[in-house]
């Protein structure tokens, strides 16, 4: 194994409305990926709770500073040697407000990085689905990087897939893998998650890192599932399922270097300007006269 490779985990979880049993889950999944040589491992958006309803969600959350699940999962990143990438951790910030945060954990079980996510999934969806995350959650106001062992790595979450300007930001900033931890609905995921995956993989030339959630949790959401890891080339290297499990790969950074070769966009942006065309005066009429 070079310097540039390494094995990477996606633990695609079904949180439920217990933080204490979401640990559990993630904690002995966490266990089965280091097991099997996982370097990096991921969880997706909401590892601690899958709760939509406000009074519920604040009444089990806590502020960073006491929360168990990241506690536990920093000790495990250092009892295990391996860099625990936590997707996100429902955090309270007040009474009013929660940071839906990633946190990067790193193999001595420090917090290499934190991200609160910052686009908010406010949306009306066909089947009668509504979801108004601003009602509880503070959007984030910062992209965030981080340097591992073997390359930058750009940290977002979910809903964020759909605002690529962020993705082509990191990628200038030097990000070579891309983490977006998420929590897709099953409609929307069945219409765009590959699509849009796969996509911020191509344009930017990243490896793409995609943990999620699946399947019909406590709180009554379905979520899609799939979680995937994809090459800077745009292909699958390995894909779960609904259910909950292990997903890995074997991570070769020389590809970024080989994809933005043969396709150099990274090198081809242009600033630019949008005019909008100007009417012609109604008063003004032209005429021509008949060769």
């Amino acid at each position: 194994m070079t310097a540039a490779s390494f094995k990477a985990a996606m633990i695609q979880m079904r949180s439920g409305l217990a933080p204490a049993a979401n640990l559990e889950a993630a904690v002995a999944m966490i266990g089965e990926a280091k097991s099997a040589g996982a370097d990096y491992v991921l969880t997706p958006e909401m590892t601690n709770i899958m709760e939509i309803k406000r009074e519920r969600l604040f009444a089990a959350i806590v502020e960073e500073d006491a929360d168990a699940s990241l506690a536990t999962l920093r000790e495990l990143a250092r009892k295990l040697g391996i860099t625990i990438h936590v997707g996100s951790l429902a955090i309270k910030l007040s009474s009013e407000k929660a940071a839906n945060r990633s946190f990067l954990i790193d193999p001595k079980g420090r917090i290499a990085a934190r991200y609160d996510k910052i686009h908010m999934f406010d949306v009306d969806l066909a089947n009668g689905e509504s979801y108004r995350e601003s009602r509880s959650y503070r959007p984030g106001e910062q992209a965030v990087l981080s340097d591992l062992p073997w390359g930058r790595l750009g940290l977002t979450v979910c809903y964020d897939l759909r605002f690529p300007a962020l993705y082509r930001a990191l990628a200038e900033a030097g990000a070579t893998m891309l983490a977006i931890p998420s929590a897709f609905t099953q409609q929307t995921g069945e219409a765009h998650w590959h699509l849009l995956v796969r996509a911020r993989a191509v344009e930017n030339g990243c490896f793409v890192f995609a943990a999620a959630q699946g399947g019909k949790h406590e709180s009554g959401r379905e979520t899609f599932g799939h979680s995937l890891i994809v090459d800077p080339w745009g292909r699958i290297l390995a894909e779960g399922s609904t259910e909950p499990g292990v997903v890995m790969a074997e991570i070769d950074l020389a590809e970024v270097a080989k994809a933005r070769a043969r396709i150099p966009s990274l090198q081809h942006g242009r600033r630019f300007e949008i005019v909008e065309p100007i009417a012609e005066p109604a008063h003004l009429h032209v005429v021509r006269s008949a060769e």
